[in-house]
């Protein structure tokens, strides 16, 4: 059986990871890190991490940008694989995430299948529909509480995008101070957030008399959660390096 750790147990996408991990026989939470302390399972629950000395195999992190710095100096410390799902995270921390050649990490933005295959899909027709002249466009909703904008979800769908070209498209998130055309070598990201949405991520390929959308749409948290259990299994006894669900999907 897996052991598991739960960085974050207490916010809404740590109890649905609970709810994963509790119909899953192959594994188990040995503890969970949460600001409040407040134990909601039966597992224990920290508030830090420097309080926890259980054991585990890897670690979920379902947490706050502000928190990950301390999970990869505590996940590196006790060589434990982290597999990193907390989104809006600086440059920096993204950077020392890549940098990372003593413990394993996995990270996405987005722990879901779907996501992940359309992902692929750009990466292999993007090119032709640039080529031809299709200007790409990305539009994302999510829920009323989501902090970042734009989502990190749409930024790996507009990096998808753009290293088919070569990395030679800039991104525009506001054209409300711009009046001039378009910029044939921009990608437009928009953020929508209201309600309960859970996530909505459209990429739309704008030709001359035809227009091609890619959506997904996100019903449920859980296919969050079961994507990162998935990583969790995956990661368990893997050597150091960086790794992202395409190692996964295959």
């Amino acid at each position: 059986m897996i052991s598991l750790i739960l960085h974050g147990s207490n916010g809404h996408m740590g109890q649905v990871v609970s709810d994963i991990i509790e119909a899953d026989p192959d594994v188990e939470i040995t503890a969970g890190i949460d600001v409040t302390g407040e134990k909601k399972r039966d597992y224990p629950v920290y508030s830090s991490l420097t309080d926890c000395t259980e054991e585990a195999d890897a670690i979920i992190d379902f947490s706050t940008a502000a928190a990950v710095d301390p999970l990869i100096a505590y996940g590196t410390e006790r060589n434990i694989p982290m597999v990193i799902c907390t989104t809006g995270l600086s440059e920096t921390q993204i950077g020392s995430i890549r940098a990372s050649e003593k413990v394993a990490i996995f990270r996405s933005a987005n722990m879901s299948l779907g996501i992940n295959l359309l992902i692929k899909i750009l990466k292999e027709n993007s090119k032709t529909l640039c080529d031809a002249g299709f200007d790409p466009e990305i539009i994302e909703m999510h829920h009323s509480r989501k902090l970042d904008a734009p989502s990190g979800t749409a930024l790996m769908l507009a990096d998808a995008v753009n290293s088919t070209e070569n990395d030679s498209y800039t991104y525009t998130f506001d054209r409300s101070q711009r009046r001039e055309k378009r910029d044939p070598k921009e990608i437009g990201i928009s953020s929508v957030r209201g309600g309960t949405i859970v996530g909505e991520h459209d990429v739309i390929f704008a030709g001359q008399d035809e227009v091609l959308e890619f959506r997904h749409t996100a019903y449920s948290r859980a296919i969050f959660a079961k994507g990162a259990v998935a990583a969790a299994k995956f990661l368990s006894g893997k050597g150091p390096g960086l790794y992202d669900m395409s190692d996964v999907i295959g």
